[in-house]
This record gives C-alpha cells, structure tokens and sequence, in this order.
C-alpha cells in the first residue's frame, strides 16, 4: 500500500539522520506533492510512525522527529566482524556477550568476510534498524575505507562505536581495543636475536593494520641491534590469498616465498599462528627442517601453535580478554561516558619452532 511506502520512506531517512532531530518534517501537503500520494495517504503513513514513537505531530506545529531520549531504544548491540570462522572469533564474542549480558544486551552478529563492500551492505541495514551500540572489528584497515561517511551516520544518531583488534584512522575519537602490535613485533625479534639469528624476514598481512605494525616492530629490533633488514625477504599477502592458501596448504605462493624469497634468512617472523602452521607445513613437504634450517614464529597463542609436527613460538595476550574489554567500554559509552582506547600487552611463549 501506499501509506506503507511512504512510511518506510520516512523512517529510514529518521533513523539515517536524514531528518535531524530537532527539525520539523515536510507538511502533509509538501509530501503529497512530492511523492504523488493523496493527503489521506501521506495522513496514514504519519500516523503509522507516530504510533512507532518515531514522530511526535505538534498542533499547528507539525511533525517531528521524537527526542532520541523519548524513542524506543534498542536491547541489541551489533557485532561486526571481519570472519565467522577466524580462530581467534568465537573467544572475543563469548568474552563480549558475557559482559553485554549482565546488562541486558543482547548481540547480533554480522560479518564483512573483510570486505568492504560487504561492510557497507551491513552498515546500511543497520541504520534501518539501528541498535543500541556497535562493536566493530574494522574491514581491510590498512587501506583508506569508503565507509567512513556511515559510521558517521551512527554517531549523528548518537550511537556509541567501539572498535576491537583494529580502527580507522579518518574516523577521530572512536575509541579501539587493540593490540600492541608494534611492541610484539619487536620483541619477538629480540627473541630471534637472542637465539643467534641474524638475518631475519617476515610473512605478513597487507591489508589489516596489524601487518603493517608488527612488521614495523620486526623491522626496528633488527635497525636498533645493528642488523640488516633485508627487503626481499619480508613478504605480504591479502585477504584474498589468505583463503586461496587455507583451501590450499600446499600454496604456489608460500612455496615461492620459500624458494625464493626465504633463501637467505634463518629465521621467519608471521603474522599470525594460522600462517606460521601453513608455512611449516609446506617447509616440511619440501624436506626443510624447522627450526634448523629455518626458525618460525607467530602472534596469538592459538591451538595452531600445538596441533602440528613442530610446536610454534607464539605471542600470547596478557591476562586480558579483548572482546570482555571492548564490551566494557562500549557499555560506558552508552551510559553517557566517554570513551578510552586501549593497548594490549603481548607474552611470549617459546617452543620448538624457535629454538634449536
């Protein structure tokens, strides 16, 4: 029906922001000529939404948008994550709904599969229906994100934003839960260093931020202990050859890196657990020897670090739990706090992988 049409029309632009809080709505004979309706049809549809608790009709006034205060708020807090299946997941939303639970919150989880179109499909969504608050791992963050401008919808609405594991730099003043990615970096250098390696390389993620900052980590132990950085062996991957090499183990490129680009190292620092097991699974298959021939380490301390034939060294998190702490300052934000970001402490945990 028309009146329905019209409605949902105006409810999205309400809860867009389209229609700021505060500002009276176009008269009912401004919408009939607009949209082409009858005035009893644009009378219906503003009927609906004030019934809603969307609008409130003012006599001889007119209608407005009702005072985000005034307005049915929402229970649910949306979680946005980057993969539904990435190891690291199910930990961060248990810790998560935990603490959104003792304060009756539900969550609803969505994920981008890192991309960003799929991210913006998600955010659109959202704003159609737009939840209490948003606990949001960022999508391909080492890369400028054309999303910005929905994120800055949800603030205008006044709905709080956290981010965990990552953020984006143009969007100032939200508050991230992250890693010490740069620290951790270093530090597992120094650890390859005191193992008498000195000519180390790297395997990293190009396109999640964390890349970048542990590779940068890696590389300023080596500058600081006098050490070369050797360009040709540090090597990246994206998201897309990530999936290609998990469907894959015996990857074309992993083994490329290892014939060509790892010649020359002893050691290799990587990304994570998930690629370190990977790259020794494929140093194994073409009779390397790890540690010997070529030491391996990564971040996380998952159950990757343990399942295969050589145990890797690993950076653990402190004791702290990223998704119960995000959580908490979400909450905050939503009880009329303010926001503080947070950077997490790594350990390191030694095994076989590491040392000879």
């Amino acid at each position: 029906m028309k009146y329905k049409q019209l409605a949902d029309i105006l409810r999205r632009e309400i809860k867009s922001g389209a229609i700021a809080q505060g500002s009276r709505l176009p008269t009912e004979k401004e919408l009939s000529a607009k949209y082409a309706m009858s005035r009893q049809t644009v009378r219906h549809a503003l009927q609906v939404l004030t019934e809603e608790g969307l609008i409130q009709r003012r006599q001889g006034s007119g209608s407005y948008p009702t005072p985000q205060s005034a307005a049915p708020q929402s229970t649910q807090v949306a979680v946005v994550v980057t993969f539904l299946d990435d190891y690291i997941f199910p930990r961060v939303l248990h810790d998560a709904q935990s603490v959104l639970s003792q304060q009756g919150y539900s969550t609803a989880v969505y994920v981008t599969d890192n991309r960003v179109g799929t991210e913006r499909e998600i955010l659109q969504r959202l704003l159609e229906e737009p939840p209490a608050g948003l606990l949001v791992e960022g999508t391909k963050t080492a890369l400028p994100n054309p999303n910005l401008d929905l994120y800055q919808q949800f603030r205008k609405m006044g709905i709080p934003i956290v981010f965990f594991h990552s953020s984006y730099p143009g969007l100032a003043g939200a508050p991230c839960v992250a890693d010490d990615n740069f620290g951790g970096g270093y530090a597992m250098a120094q650890h390859l260093i005191a193992q008498g390696h000195r000519r180390i390389g790297g395997l990293f993620k190009s396109d999640d931020i964390q890349g970048p900052q542990r590779y940068q980590g890696v590389t300023c132990a080596l500058r600081d202990a006098g050490l070369p950085i050797l360009d040709t062996a540090f090597c990246w991957y994206d998201t897309e050859a990530r999936l290609f090499m998990i469907q894959n183990r015996e990857s074309e490129l992993l083994r490329l890196f290892i014939n060509q680009r790892f010649t020359d190292v002893t050691a290799v620092v990587c990304y994570n657990d998930e690629i370190a097991h990977l790259l020794i699974a494929n140093l194994l298959a073409l009779g390397r020897r790890v540690p010997e021939d070529l030491a391996v380490a990564g971040f996380d301390n998952s159950y990757y670090s343990q399942i295969g034939p050589v145990r890797i060294t690993s950076m653990r998190h402190k004791d702290h739990k990223t998704g119960g702490l995000a959580a908490q300052e979400l909450l905050r934000l939503m009880q009329g706090g303010t926001g503080h970001p947070q950077v997490l402490g790594w350990e390191l945990v030694v095994r076989d992988s590491s040392v000879k």
